[in-house]
Formats: C-alpha cells, sequence, structure tokens
C-alpha cells in the first residue's frame, strides 16, 4: 500500500527537496504540498491523504492550527528545526503524531511517516522529555490498576510507540483484537487520543 501524504513548510525549496526525497522511497507518495497551513484540512481531503508531514513555525496558520484542524483524523507530523519546550507540549497536548526535527535521516522520516499511518507516534529522543512534561501531574501510575493483564502488556507496547500491526504480531493477537484492547485503553484512562494514551502511558510505566 502506498501512502498518501501531504507536506506543509513555508519554504517551496524545501518542498521542493523533500518531494524529490520521496521519490526515491518505496510506498511513500507526496501528493500534495503548500506553503499555506490553512489549506491543510481542505487539500487532505481532497487528495485522500494519509499522514501530513507540517512545520511548526510558519506564519499564518502554524503547525499547531495545522495539527488542530486535522489530528486526529489525519496523523499529522510536525518535522521543525525548533526544540522549543512548550511547543513540543502545545502540539502533543494537540494531537501530534509526532515531533521530529529536521536533521532527521530520510529513512527515519519514513519510517516515521509509516509508524504515524498505522496509529503509532515517534517523537525525537531529543525533545521526547518535554512531551512527557506535557502530561498532568495527576496522572499516577496507580491509574494502571483498572487494566487487565492483557492490557498492561497491550499498554506497554502502545508505550513504546508500536502500531497496531507490529503488537499483534509480538503477542500473536489478531489486529482486530489488538485494535478492540487500545479502544478500552483509551476509554479506561480517558485519552482524546493515541498519541495522549501513548504518553500517559509512558509515563506510567517510566519509559
Amino acid at each position: 500500500m502506498t501512502l498518501q501524504v501531504l507536506l506543509i513548510d513555508d519554504h517551496p525549496m524545501l518542498l521542493r527537496g523533500l518531494s524529490l526525497l520521496f521519490e526515491t522511497i518505496d510506498g511513500i507518495d507526496i501528493v500534495a504540498t503548500t506553503t499555506d497551513g490553512s489549506r491543510a484540512r481542505e487539500l487532505a481531503r481532497t487528495h485522500g491523504v494519509d499522514v501530513i508531514v507540517t512545520d511548526a513555525a510558519m506564519p499564518g496558520a502554524d503547525g499547531l492550527a495545522v495539527v488542530q484542524a486535522c489530528a486526529p483524523h489525519v496523523p499529522t507530523l510536525v518535522l521543525t528545526t525548533f526544540d522549543d519546550a512548550a511547543l513540543v507540549a502545545a502540539l502533543v497536548s494537540a494531537g501530534a503524531s509526532g515531533y521530529l526535527l529536521k536533521d532527521v535521516s530520510p529513512d527515519a522520516l519514513a519510517d516515521a511517516i509509516r509508524a504515524a499511518a498505522e496509529g503509532g507516534m515517534v517523537l525525537d529522543p531529543r525533545v521526547a522529555r518535554y512531551a512527557w512534561a506535557s502530561i498532568s501531574d495527576d496522572e499516577e501510575d496507580g491509574e494502571l490498576a483498572v487494566l487487565t493483564r492483557t492490557e498492561r502488556v497491550v499498554a506497554k507496547l502502545v508505550a513504546q510507540g508500536r502500531n497496531n500491526q507490529e503488537i499483534a504480531a509480538e503477542l500473536f493477537l489478531a489486529e482486530g483484537t489488538v485494535k478492540n484492547h487500545v479502544s478500552a485503553l483509551l476509554r479506561k484512562l480517558r485519552a482524546r487520543d493515541r498519541t495522549m494514551l501513548a504518553l500517559r502511558l509512558a509515563k506510567a510505566f517510566g519509559l
């Protein structure tokens, strides 16, 4: 399956460079690019986009506005030069599927896009601590007590950023069963989306 990707950045040269880069990577097709974040929702709908990759700081509609408009319906990765703690926390809290710095390798970026499409979350290790800090201090380890033994096993893999397919393979479960467990985790832990669920669980497990 080829993933349909929308790129958003206020620098046309960067958009061109990324588009050319992905022409060499199988399974990922850049179907649209724009320098205007306010067009994200429209373009995502028009082109049937699977994943959005957006810059964080842009004039007009910035990365946060894109995430708020499109996530979680369309997984949205943030690719930027900024590692500001408040920015990371705001984007992750808004539902971003990942936060990567622009010196990431092409292969790592491609893997992040695939992970986002599968419902996973990818954070550059250099900013991960800021994302954990975005979790409310009242989220205690004790909340995991409401989970069944199987749910706890699935929860730990979700906290590690694994997607449903990877979890199913590791636990020898059907993907549908994993999806049901993840739905139960979202409900029991009152998480708005999978990104926030993964962050809460990572904190609870001390990852």
